[in-house]
């Protein structure tokens, strides 16, 4: 070409194809294209920070400030449905992120039952609100445990359907999942069924010992499970158990 003479301008790309490169995960399968789940895992972390921050927003302060330590301590089922259920989204974040450590690519499917446990989880405020209400007015405790249960119970269910819809799609998985770990995080997701039902079900019968029992999960569920921790040893470099 001549010097001094422009070569005529490439076609622009428009930002569909500047951002084609970003989507490694593009594959189609019969539940739409398939792509990379950080989104998926940012955006339900966005909504479980914002569920917990409306907890204590249900706390109201007392009324009289002539009396305060005392309207303080009369709050005290209003501490106890803000501590417990605290603990307990911060488990249903973390095994959140022990599922989607294992999921390679998320289709249509797995966004589905995301979005319905994010409409579950966002319920939450108001559970444990009307939990502290009918125990500070003495009255509707039966029902208020029965709906804190269920809608953590749904949660629960949610959890095995999504880890059992993956593992039916193996390619929806990691590669480095082996089938000890998947069976191990499968265990886990079934066992909240199974407690989270048993205290649901107790709450009905004597609202305060469903308490205790859905209470008591919460040390256990923060454990960690085989299928993280091999995963974590594989990154090291170091072999799991025999």
């Amino acid at each position: 070409m001549p010097p001094g003479v422009r070569a005529p301008p490439g076609p622009v790309p428009d930002a569909g194809a500047v951002t084609e490169p970003a989507r490694r995960s593009g594959r189609s399968s019969p539940f739409g294209v398939e792509r990379d789940p950080s989104r998926v895992v940012s955006f339900s972390d966005a909504v479980i920070a914002i569920a917990v921050t409306l907890l204590v927003l249900e706390i109201r302060p007392p009324r009289d400030s002539g009396h305060l330590l005392h309207g303080l301590v009369t709050l005290w089922p209003s501490y106890l449905a803000y501590v417990v259920t605290f603990m307990l989204i911060g488990q249903v974040w973390a095994n959140h992120h022990v599922m989607f450590d294992q999921i390679r690519t998320a289709d249509r499917a797995v966004l589905f039952l995301n979005t319905v446990l994010l409409m579950d989880i966002a319920f939450l405020p108001f559970a444990a609100s009307v939990l502290s209400q009918a125990f500070r007015d003495g009255q509707g405790e039966r029902v208020a445990v029965a709906l804190h249960g269920l809608t953590f119970e749904l949660a629960a269910v949610l959890f095995n359907i999504m880890w059992a819809y993956v593992r039916r799609h193996p390619r929806l998985l990691v590669s480095t999942l082996d089938a000890a770990g998947a069976v191990a995080i499968g265990r886990r997701f079934r066992l909240a069924l199974g407690w989270i039902a048993a205290g649901t079900l107790l709450g009905v019968l004597v609202p305060a010992l469903g308490v205790a029992v859905i209470a008591a999960f919460i040390p256990f569920y923060w454990l960690p499970i085989r299928g993280e921790t091999d995963r974590a040893r594989l990154r090291r470099g170091r072999p799991g158990p025999a």
